[in-house]
């Protein structure tokens, strides 16, 4: 693996005038080879200048253009799958095999949103021809399509290093949009950042299309991320991270003279609710279920099951127990980076201040940066009384509480804020109860599971992953599946416009044979 540790800006492979950094192994407390340079202002403007230059281009490629570059790739991902795990695991701890595995996930993601790009239904195609003759008023041509917002600065993500990274799917669903993008690469991993741009920027070049279409930065401390949030010529930002940064960014978009959308994805403790013929038929098993999923990634999955809440009555104890076989059976485990696990040792803290029981604890921690896996349970009243006790712990811990019956339940479903999904463990005998719960559950989350578990979640056509706030910033979109390329998208009317000069999911012969809303059906 031969590492420049340069930016990419426009094509270009630029040196950074912030300095240099190195990777650091979390397993082993040591720097990696080699410095990787550090952008700053002058850095994202050059950026952004290209991408705006390629702006114009790029949107009005044809979908067939679109669909092959996405699809380029994701064969580039598959084809340096090997040395990218490689490369990501040193970076990271995690597991070389599910590293491979993320790879192949990120290159169906590309493949997929090729795929709806060809279709052109994210176009929303909307014709409303002329009527001449209506009266009292005679109606002119309309004609809608939706065009991409414009240049893209999407943040990286720690936890997924190539699932919610460079590769990830804010770059494929924006790509897919119409929108050139700069990514700002997370810290925590540069040697994998460099291999998942050179991908990228090598499919762009082969696609023939403008350089400015991708460009990756970085940079310390928070100077990159305000410049690009304030740059005039970004138009859309995303981020996957902690609430105080998502609001920050947020808050600084909406300040700029020209205030910016800001797609965050923050904070979830995604509940799971146990009802009472479902814990007394399978509770171990729901248990152990949910304890595993917890423990995925040491915890840092943005889809882990956090909370459990049962009724103290048949199957309890068994899916007490179970929970607590397997987190003492899960031995300590190297966390992302050093600043994730001290927020995780200090968060484990906090909570067995406010009063939650541990009720179990996983193995001993043996290398600097390891997470002990812990279980926690309180009584419902006392999570009604300490409601931080419902906040997200970032790591491999969870809550069990133990409810007096379906009422508390309900009361502290309402309790909660937003989150990214529910979780419902149901047998028939429950479905009153459910009904109960259910609309609850709606005005709280963008998902919710039935008899499985919040993680993991498929990437889909019919997949969210969003909510209301502070699991993300605008509940109306999702940041995984194919409705994700919503979020990059603004509609356009052409009223009165002659064939030739309208764009070519408008035209008469629809060349690309879109689907179509003619005068309100579908063509």
């Amino acid at each position: 693996m031969d590492f420049t540790g340069n930016l990419f800006i426009g094509g270009d492979e630029v040196r950074g005038t912030a300095g240099t950094m190195k990777a650091l192994n979390p397993a082993t407390n040591a720097h990696i080879e080699p410095s990787f340079s550090l952008g700053g202002a002058a850095e994202v403007d050059r950026a952004a200048r290209c991408a705006d230059e390629a702006f114009d281009t790029y949107n009005a490629t044809t979908l067939e253009r679109r669909s092959s570059f996405l699809a380029r790739i994701a064969d580039g991902l598959e084809a340096i799958k090997e040395e990218l795990a490689q490369r990501t695991s040193l970076e990271t701890g995690l597991p070389i095999a599910q590293l491979e595995a993320e790879i192949i996930k990120s290159a169906t993601v590309f493949r997929q949103f090729g795929a709806l790009v060809r279709q052109g239904r994210f176009r929303q195609a909307t014709i409303d021809p002329a009527l001449p003759e209506r009266q009292p008023r005679a109606r002119m041509d309309h004609r809608m399509q939706k065009i991409a917002l414009g240049p893209v600065a999407i943040f990286g993500a720690s936890n997924f290093p190539i699932a919610y990274s460079v590769a990830g799917g804010d770059t494929a669903s924006a790509l897919a949009a119409g929108c050139p993008v700069i990514l700002k690469a997370h810290n925590a991993h540069p040697g994998a950042s460099e291999l998942e741009s050179r991908v990228i920027l090598q499919a762009v070049k082969d696609a023939g299309l403008h350089s400015g279409v991708f460009s990756m930065v970085r940079g310390g401390g928070n100077e990159i991320g305000e410049a690009l949030v304030d740059h005039p010529l970004i138009k859309a930002v995303t981020f996957t991270g902690s609430e105080a940064g998502g609001m920050a960014l947020f808050q600084r978009a909406q300040q700029r003279s020209d205030p910016i959308p800001v797609f965050t994805e923050m904070t979830s403790v995604n509940p799971t609710f146990v009802l009472p013929a479902a814990l007394a038929a399978r509770g171990a098993g729901i248990g152990d279920g949910f304890a595993e999923r917890m423990l995925v990634n040491v915890g840092q999955a943005c889809l882990k099951p956090a909370i459990l809440l049962a009724i103290a009555g048949a199957g309890f104890d068994e899916l007490r127990n179970a929970m607590i076989a397997r987190v003492q059976a899960m031995h300590a485990r190297t966390m992302l980076t050093p600043a994730i696990n001290v927020a995780y040792r200090k968060g484990v803290e906090r909570r067995a201040g406010t009063g939650a029981k541990r009720i179990a604890t996983g193995g001993d921690e043996r290398g600097p940066w390891e997470g002990e896996a812990v279980l926690f349970q309180v009584e419902g009243a006392q999570l009604l009384d300490v409601p931080s006790l419902s906040e997200e712990l970032f790591g491999p811990a969870a809550l069990l509480v133990r409810l007096t019956d379906f009422g508390q339940m309900e009361e502290i479903a309402k309790q909660l804020r937003g989150q990214l999904s529910a979780t419902m463990h149901i047998e028939p005998a429950d479905y009153a109860l459910a009904a109960r719960l259910l609309p609850v559950l709606e005005r709280r989350t963008g998902r919710i599971v039935v008899n499985a578990f919040s993680h993991p979640q498929e990437v889909s056509y019919a997949s969210i992953h969003g909510g209301p706030f502070p699991a993300t910033s605008d509940s109306r979109f999702t940041s995984v599946g194919m409705s994700a390329i919503e979020r990059f998208l603004r509609p356009v009317c052409y009223q009165g416009f002659p064939d030739e000069l309208l764009p070519e999911a408008l035209r008469a012969a629809n060349p690309a044979h879109v689907p179509r809303l003619i005068d309100g059906e579908v063509r």
